[in-house]
């Protein structure tokens, strides 16, 4: 079993940045994908980001491509999330979560934008961007 809790969320205004760290305890970090959902009022949590559980391979939702870059240190057990030029529409409670999906699915990088696929969940952090 894994416990995550992020932290780092905060009220920043459009064009900042935000890092989000998420750390894990428990058993066999390595052997799980780590991903970030977000998930506004009034709306259904949404994949942002994953990573690989050694290589570093990333994934991202087009919404945030080329302004968020998620990291892993699997030494510290734990994943980052770097947000840039903040937009107002980023504002959500962020979610880090744990994925046990194998490696070697040749469907991966679809497997992982579905929340269904992860098994643990941290709390979550809110992040709020002002206009």
């Amino acid at each position: 079993q894994l416990q995550m809790v992020e932290s780092g969320g905060g009220l920043v205004q459009a064009g900042g940045s935000l890092r989000l760290s998420c750390a894990a305890s428990g058993r066999s970090f390595t052997s799980y994908f780590m991903g970030w959902f977000r998930q506004a009022p009034g709306k259904e949590r949404e994949f942002v980001a994953a990573i690989s559980k050694s290589d570093g391979s990333t994934y991202y939702d087009d919404s945030v491509k080329g302004r968020f870059t998620m990291s892993r240190d699997n030494a510290k057990n734990t994943v980052w999330l770097q947000m840039s030029s903040l937009k107002p529409e980023d504002t959500a409670v962020y979610f880090c979560a744990a994925s046990g999906l194998s490696s070697s699915n040749h469907a991966i990088a679809a497997m992982l934008r579905d929340l269904r696929e992860y098994d643990y969940w941290g709390q979550g952090t809110q992040v709020t961007v002002s206009s």
